[in-house]
């Protein structure tokens, strides 16, 4: 490993006592509750982009629950504790040459919050989900219990707890498995005049995992119109004749565009995207190279960007500016959905002509658990054996005449649903209940619930997920 590499790989291992301290706080507090009081946890930030109602219940404070407590790189893997980032964990990990099977893209997305709400990147094709790496966990359930969930026990909280947004409970401490890394990622950027000719590609990439002789370790991609769209091809380099640098001046995704390769860090590569929140920090104006020269380095990170977000969105100040100009209404479409490899051509044919907002991110994905039957995370059943692609779309758009605030959502979330897929519930979500429930493992998480949260403390997934509570 290079020195630079090592450098800058400094997270925090807090170690068993320090883990068992901070556990034990949460069950003093927990047992100064009221008997039947709601549990819920007393957070400062959130990856959730949906609207939240305020709630006079105080919440458990978790702060100590942030750290790495062990890093075993011989059996390559990590005892984390739920509210530690992903930004703590890979320079934890890295240290021993180390990554987490997936990375999300946003350095301060929990590893908790990963596993209960689901999360994706680059490696999900052959890695699957952030929670198919996970090995054992304890969690705080609705019942006020720390219960210790795998797969020889409590297997139905453990296979049950993906996606579940904390209707079951909250993961107090994960264990996980880890994979070897290389010091550098070589990229290919390849370019294609028509979505047809990259879906051919993804599909011999993802058969193959090579490209044109040379070995395919991540696959994301990017589509900026119908006649421009690219496949992002990185591989493990243990040498690079260059680095590129994304957290400043540059623009990782115009990257993309202007050169056919590159090479990264690999800890660049996996914040490659936070530093400008994919392009959404446009909004914000921070893709002129004259304001941006204005902002300090350490600003230029998602979670900046997402506080003035979730600021406008609590005020409305610059809809009420846009409204005094004459301009439409703005709704917000803030989504990622899963569409089977073979129908995600027709989805983006559809999108491209309905809905105005490009770029797309594209990120296939596949179920990596083969030992648990066709669909082995019932409350997010994608099946085995199938290929997948994330589809991810962030912006807002017009509300024209004759139509309301929602009704885009609804029609993404009408064709996705046509199609046999899924969407994430972090955002907006408008099914109906039964619909819901159909499609988000209703029955199973009916009855896991009444295990584990037999008195309702905690609110239930369609309550969380649509009612916005």
């Amino acid at each position: 490993m290079s020195e630079d590499f090592v450098a800058r790989a400094r997270g925090e291992i807090v170690g068993w006592a320090q883990h068992r301290a901070a556990v034990e706080d949460l069950q003093r507090q927990l047992a100064a509750m009221p008997p039947g009081a709601p549990v819920r946890l007393a957070k400062k930030t959130s990856n959730l982009f949906r609207p939240r109602e305020a709630n006079p219940v105080p919440g458990l404070d978790v702060s100590r629950l942030h750290g790495v407590v062990e890093v075993d790189p011989r059996a390559g893997t990590a005892d984390v504790q739920g509210m530690t980032t992903y930004e703590d964990l890979v320079d934890a990990t890295l240290r021993y040459g180390l990554m987490p099977y997936v990375v999300p893209q946003l350095r301060t997305i929990t590893l908790g919050g990963a596993v209960t709400g689901l999360g994706i990147e680059s490696s999900s094709f052959r890695n699957g989900l952030p929670h198919e790496s996970l090995i054992e966990m304890d969690v705080l359930t609705g019942a006020g219990e720390i219960v210790t969930a795998s797969d020889e026990q409590n297997a139905d909280l453990f296979r049950s707890f993906p996606n579940s947004y904390g209707s079951l409970g909250y993961s107090v401490r994960l264990k996980i498995k880890l994979e070897r890394v290389a010091p550098y990622v070589h990229l290919r950027h390849v370019r294609f005049g028509a979505i047809g000719e990259l879906m051919d590609t993804l599909r011999q990439v993802l058969r193959d995992r090579t490209y044109e002789g040379e070995s395919v370790d991540f696959v994301d991609g990017v589509v900026f119109s119908r006649e421009e769209s690219y496949l992002v091809l990185g591989g493990w380099a243990s040498s690079a004749p260059y680095t590129s640098d994304y957290t400043g001046q540059q623009i990782y995704y115009r990257s993309i565009q202007q050169r056919s390769e590159d090479y990264l860090t690999v800890l660049d590569y996996l914040w490659r995207w936070d530093t400008d929140w994919f392009w959404c920090n446009r909004a914000l104006g921070l893709q002129n190279p004259m304001l941006r020269r204005l902002v300090p380095r350490r600003y230029l990170r998602s979670d900046v960007y997402s506080k003035v977000i979730r600021w406008e969105n609590t005020h409305g100040y610059f809809a009420k500016l846009d409204a005094k100009k004459g301009k439409l209404p703005r709704e917000r479409v803030v989504q990622d959905v899963e569409v089977a490899l073979d129908r995600t051509e027709e989805f983006l044919d559809w999108f491209l002509g309905n809905v105005p907002i490009e770029p797309i991110w594209l990120c296939p994905l596949a179920v990596r658990d083969h030992e648990h039957g066709e669909q082995p995370w019932p409350l997010y059943p994608l099946k085995r054996g199938e290929d997948y692609v994330n589809v991810g779309f962030w912006s807002t758009v017009e509300i024209t005449p004759g139509r309301s605030d929602g009704d885009v959502n609804r029609d993404i979330e009408r064709v996705v649903h046509e199609m046999g897929g899924h969407k994430s519930l972090y955002s907006d979500v408008y099914y109906d209940e039964d619909t819901f429930w159909g499609l988000y493992g209703g029955e199973t998480l009916k009855a896991v619930k009444n295990t584990y949260d037999p008195d309702g403390r905690l609110p239930d997934l369609y309550t969380k997920a649509v009612k916005r509570r």
